[in-house]
């Protein structure tokens, strides 16, 4: 065989390996794009979180001063409020379990007043449900709302304790029913209802501050109870947050209910300042307060706090 034959032979050979490995490369990658399409997530597959969690922190500073003010006023004013809104969601199945925690603390200090409390509360909430459909939740509700240190009445020349940490404090254990459709909006009822107000200090509870028995520290309640809870945003940087607690005691007055209602806007200025405007509002007929500071008058009445401030304020 000649040489031109071989030569022609070969190219022949290496012209038809080229071309079935061309042809097994296409195809191989062939199969892998269509295995690769076949292989699609299905939401479904998605395992949803069981727990939610999350914590809000606000703090405000205020401060200002005058020096030969024709005007007048306080020389040196200094004002601190902080809140700390934490939550922690459970939802599996049937079964979901909201647990709040609140809390809010501020002071006030002037030339003139020195320092006093200007915010000052503890609520915890705890919140069992089970899915019966169409929204509604068979439930169990505790709530514990109290105050971290002493609060006091201020006169021209005096001031008097009224309050501390658990005097009072305001304990319930509700079971009833629970309308959620959707995740900012909550209707909770129940007929039967458990209260306790809880004074552990004895002189307050010697004066039988609201409404425990003289020398008691806890009054027992039975009655039907409300609680509507509404997140809404407003806009993108603008939130506004609301709860309204309704009791009313069989046992004694059930005519005269007793109301807390809490109302909190954020508008967000940037990733870490916020201004926020808190506006608390309560009535319990068994809470007397000053109704006419010049006599002396105790009844019971309206209580607004207002707290406006803006400052740090961040999100996890």
């Amino acid at each position: 065989m000649s040489i031109k034959k071989i030569a022609l032979a070969v190219a022949a050979a290496l012209l038809w390996v080229g071309s079935a490995s061309a042809q097994a490369t296409n195809q191989l990658s062939q199969y892998r794009d269509n295995a690769t399409a076949n292989i699609k997530k299905d939401p479904k597959d998605t395992i949803p979180k069981i727990w939610k969690k999350g914590m809000l922190i606000n703090v405000n500073i205020n401060q200002g001063s005058l020096t030969n003010w024709a005007a007048g006023g306080d020389k040196f004013s200094l004002s601190l409020s902080s809140l700390l809104n934490a939550y922690a969601f459970y939802k599996k199945g049937k079964h979901a379990w909201d647990n709040v925690a609140d809390l809010g603390f501020g002071l006030t200090n002037t030339t003139t007043l020195g320092t006093r409390k200007a915010d000052d509360h503890i609520d915890l909430t705890s919140k069992y449900g089970y899915d019966m459909g169409k929204h509604w939740y068979a439930s169990l509700l505790a709530n514990v709302r109290t105050q971290f240190s002493s609060g006091y009445l201020y006169t021209d020349s005096s001031s008097t304790l009224t309050s501390k940490f658990f005097a009072p404090a305001n304990l319930l254990l509700s079971p009833g029913f629970d309308y959620k459709p959707t995740d900012k909006f909550s209707l909770f009822i129940s007929p039967v209802t458990g209260r306790w107000i809880v004074v552990l200090d004895d002189s307050l509870s010697a004066q039988g501050a609201y409404g425990v028995d003289p020398g008691k520290h806890i009054k027992s309640q039975f009655g039907a109870y409300l609680t509507v809870n509404w997140i809404a945003d407003i806009s993108k940087d603008i939130n506004f947050k609301t709860r309204l607690d309704l009791f009313s005691d069989y046992l004694e007055k059930p005519q005269n209910v007793y109301m807390f209602w809490t109302n909190m806007l954020t508008l967000k200025v940037n990733k870490y300042i916020a201004a926020s405007v808190n506006v608390d509002m309560i009535y319990d007929d068994k809470a007397r307060v000053f109704a006419n500071p010049k006599t002396g008058t105790l009844g019971p009445r309206l209580q607004v706090k207002e707290v406006i401030g803006v400052g740090f304020s961040t999100t996890f």
